[in-house]
């Protein structure tokens, strides 16, 4: 009797699945609130773009939460609780207009001991990733380092890294850090001793550590996979294997394109393999190249160009920061209109050769030190090249050219910004608090209040942007002027041309989004984030769909309608429907226009059609 009880016991277990790494029972599964029935199915990569169930590109707009998951204040978790992390996913959707979030893991604290998994560190990480995906967010998690780990560093030293745990220093025996004569912290990867053979140690698998961290890595899977629902696990998009990855010291002979193809392609196969094995085979592996194949300054070839065909299996993911605005010295001014479209066309262009998708999972430019003030215009030019691969005073003439819509996620989101207690390398004489407490870094979009009530740091007009999250076709162009500031100067990098009047005076000085895309048969409607600056009742939409002057709520009869995003955050979408297929389809969307007249609705759309029939074949 006690075997057949035990043996029915193991078969309840693998039939229900209700048992989890650590015993604890399946999360009990929740609605997103003010979902519709198309929405939160899993993303897949199809033709080079993610794709929901309905068959809808999709396109994920958000922020990296957060290098918080960096020190040790919070234990190596990016909030210091479930709470605050709530928090900030609702302020995500409905301040900063985002639909993802690439959640940084550690791996310190998830193996602080060789092979011993701390599934308490999981269980709170996993509950806070909860918080955005029951927000509708969807949450792609990034086992995260830089400079290979904190452990190397000394108590006393002017920087600090963060990733592999002590253990895994340990077993080096690496001689001390020192950067030399170095300006920025970054130059410690290719000029700390330390740094250099921990990384090229990692990539050689001394010690066995890639195997502890690939074991690691597949058991953190599990556990998350296992302790979420099967709708919060749909919301799941997949796994950054490896934050920007690089050799340390090349062996002799090789190079960064031979290290990429040889030790760097085949981890990210054992990564896949594992996901896999955890139940996310379904799910891509976002996986970054070396991460200099794309510096504007330190430049090295790469790109995972012998990788072959990636597939749908994989995304092409990688960072872009402006090393010369950075540097302070290699670019005097600040950026102007079209200043990325090359450097994002060229990760369009790189996506599209491996035969998958790409996401921008970094980007951004310091709010503080010396060259803050080319913050406003540096990242208004990344958003732009985020939409579009043509600058916007050649936009309204060449819109053909504008390619697919990159998704990205700006660094970072740190609601501790400047609210700190961080002992630099344990260092109790070093409690840093300002910024964002690693590096002298300032870069969060985002910090608490007096009030403990989440605010912006950057111009609300920038990051709440209109976009197309899901559209029922192929987006053949698309544009946003944001008209977001520089100090007290509005930046307008593409005004509606004189050659279009009747819209010139629609849009007048508001700000405007305007999206054509050849419709695919789906039933399901296309979807634009609206800003909380387009209140629906003020909201004109002029489409080859009809005109509206404050769109009604969503039908399935309704051509052009709003509705509320899912996640109960009160931000706001509209909603598209052309359930025809092969047709080619626009709508400009405008908050410049006041109770405008069914005459200048009519002539702005005869323009717009006009327009489109002759630009976009």
């Amino acid at each position: 009797m006690p075997n057949i009880r035990a043996r029915l016991l193991a078969v309840l277990v693998i039939l229900c699945g209700f048992l989890t790494v650590a015993g604890t029972p399946t999360a009990t599964a929740a609605t997103v609130p003010d979902s519709l029935p198309f929405d939160g199915s899993p993303l897949t990569v199809s033709g080079g773009r993610f794709v929901d169930a309905a068959g809808r590109e999709v396109v994920l707009r958000g922020y990296n939460v957060s290098g918080e998951t960096k020190l040790a204040e919070n234990k190596g978790l990016p909030f210091a609780s479930a709470a605050d992390a709530r928090k900030s996913a609702t302020a995500l959707r409905a301040l900063g207009g985002g639909n993802s979030v690439r959640f940084l893991l550690s791996w310190a604290y998830a193996e602080p001991v060789r092979g011993q998994v701390d599934t308490t560190y999981l269980a709170a990480a996993t509950d806070q990733m909860r918080a955005f995906l029951d927000a509708g967010i969807r949450v792609y998690p990034d086992f995260h380092q830089d400079l290979y780990s904190r452990y190397l560093f000394d108590p006393d030293s002017w920087y600090t890294g963060d990733g592999a745990p002590q253990w895994a220093v340990d077993l080096g025996n690496y001689p001390d850090e020192s950067c030399g004569i170095c300006f920025l912290w970054g130059q410690n990867i290719t000029q700390n001793g330390a740094v250099k053979a921990a990384q090229h140690d990692f990539w050689h698998n001394a010690y066995g550590l890639q195997d502890a961290f690939l074991t690691t890595a597949q058991r953190t899977m599990t556990y998350v996979k296992q302790n979420l629902t099967a709708e919060q696990f749909a919301g799941v998009l997949g796994f950054d294997p490896y934050n920007e990855p690089y050799a340390g010291t090349y062996d002799s002979g090789q190079n960064s394109r031979t290290w990429e193809r040889d030790l760097l392609w085949p981890f990210y196969v054992k990564f896949r393999a594992r996901m896999d094995a955890a139940g996310w085979q379904d799910k891509p592996a976002l996986v970054e190249p070396n991460l200099f194949w794309n510096g504007n300054v330190s430049k090295e070839e790469g790109g995972l160009l012998d990788a072959g065909t990636l597939g749908s299996r994989y995304v092409f993911n990688t960072h872009f920061y402006d090393q010369k605005a950075i540097s302070g010295i290699l670019m005097w001014g600040k950026a102007a209109d079209g200043q990325y479209v090359t450097d994002f066309g060229t990760v369009r262009d790189r996506a599209s050769a491996a035969g998958t998708t790409a996401v921008v999972s970094e980007f951004g430019h310091p709010l503080a030190g010396t060259v803050s003030d080319k913050a406003p215009t540096v990242l208004k030019a990344m958003y732009q090249a985020l939409d579009s691969r043509v600058k916007g005073a050649s936009w309204w003439t060449t819109p053909a050219t504008s390619g697919p819509v990159l998704s990205g996620n700006q660094w970072q989101w740190d609601i501790y910004n400047g609210r700190h207690h961080e002992l630099m390398n344990g260092n109790p004489d070093k409690v840093l608090t300002t910024g964002d407490a690693w590096n002298d870094e300032d870069l969060s979009a985002v910090r608490l209040d007096d009030t403990g009530k989440v605010t912006l740091r950057q111009d609300a007009r920038l990051l709440d942007r209109i976009y197309p999250s899901a559209t029922s076709g192929t987006t053949l162009a698309f544009t946003y002027e944001d008209r977001s500031r520089d100090g007290s100067t509005t930046l307008t990098w593409n005004p509606v041309p004189s050659s279009l009047p009747n819209v010139a005076q629609l849009v007048g000085s508001g700000q405007y989004g305007l999206l054509v895309w050849r419709s695919n048969g789906g039933s399901a409607p296309t979807e634009l984030h609206l800003p909380a600056t387009f209140p629906t009742a003020s909201t004109t939409v002029v489409s080859d769909l009809g005109t509206v002057y404050g769109p009604p709520a969503y039908t399935t009869t309704t051509k052009i309608a709003a509705a509320l995003e899912p996640g109960g955050t009160g931000s706001r979408r509209l909603l598209l429907s052309a359930p025809d297929a092969g047709t080619v389809h626009y709508a400009l969307v405008t908050n410049g226009a006041t109770a405008p007249t069914a005459t200048l609705l009519a002539a702005a759309r005869s323009e717009l059609s006009a327009w489109v029939a002759q630009k976009i074949k």
